[in-house]
């Protein structure tokens, strides 16, 4: 087996145990890794991490020399590797040091269960569907992809925007709201599902379309094919906007044109064998649970 990389944030003195005794289990099972740079430099002074480790930087980072990238973190973390990794298929495995954790959904409780099963090459691949998403500005370079959604917001006042949506070129809607949500199935436990948008299985081959605070009850969110082309025009009070996919964000003025399709790549995640999206769903959503039991 290649080795791994390791990928994720700070994390408060509460992980410190947990994440000694992750990297303990990697070492006495003879795991290589090579972690992160920026992360590696604060496990050195965070929990005595050795300082001759492995390290890899964002800009010379080559996928083909690991076996799976670990994110040790929340979703939001596990979202960051998507732009190392980017179209190279390499699979990620989520290590949650979060709250809810969809995407990582191991616990650190559970982590020298799931690295025996990762060890022993006992887990399966879930392949996810990703957007795209294309201004003539070219907004987010070559990281104008989003594993969960692509949202657009007001930035600079408080009142309201006017987004106008087609889809394949035929006129849909136009939404007066705080903002709107274009996610996958994979986002669709995320932004969207706060904002009153349906769970959908990471399967489907569907995206919706789910608007922030709509000041028209009457519309709700839309479910569509992800092979329809979306394009989105904006208005409103201010010439400024915020457009944001997944955990990267940027201004675009009122005359963007924002075009949104189904990406030419998939992102690649592992799953043990012992999981499922249903069993994940039931269990962080408390589908089930009563109180009165």
């Amino acid at each position: 087996m290649k080795p791994f990389a390791i990928y994720g944030r700070e994390f408060g003195e509460e992980h410190n145990t947990r994440i000694i005794e992750f990297f303990a289990l990697l070492d006495s099972k003879g795991a290589k890794y090579a972690i992160y740079e920026p992360f590696a430099k604060f496990l050195q002074t965070q929990i005595g991490l050795s300082n001759q480790i492995e390290v890899y930087s964002i800009e010379k980072f080559d996928a083909s020399k690991y076996e799976i990238m670990l994110s040790i973190g929340g979703d939001g973390t596990m979202l960051d590797t998507t732009t190392i990794i980017k179209n190279s298929k390499l699979p990620i495995l989520g290590l949650n040091t979060g709250r809810l954790g969809f995407l990582s959904s191991i616990n650190l409780e559970n982590m020298e269960e799931a690295m025996a099963q990762v060890l022993k090459g006992a887990f399966m691949i879930d392949t996810r569907s990703v957007l795209k998403a294309e201004t003539e500005e070219n907004h987010f370079g070559d990281e104008n992809f989003a594993l969960n959604e692509l949202t657009i917001h007001k930035k600079d006042s408080q009142s309201m925007i006017v987004v106008q949506v087609y889809v394949d070129g035929k006129y849909l809607n136009t939404y007066w709201s705080d903002g709107l949500i274009i996610a996958t199935p994979t986002g669709s436990t995320a932004y969207s599902l706060s904002c009153g948008g349906p769970i959908i299985l990471p399967s489907s081959s569907n995206f919706i379309i789910t608007p922030v605070a709509t000041h028209n009850l009457t519309v709700r969110p839309v479910l569509i094919s992800d092979q329809s082309v979306i394009t989105l025009k904006m208005e409103g009070r201010s010439e400024n906007f915020l457009m944001s996919m997944d955990s990267r964000s940027t201004t675009i003025k009122e005359n963007c044109v924002i075009t949104v399709m189904k990406n030419d790549f998939k992102i690649n995640l592992v799953r043990l064998k012992s999981h499922s999206f249903l069993k994940t769903l039931r269990h962080k959503l408390h589908w089930g649970y009563d109180s009165r039991n």
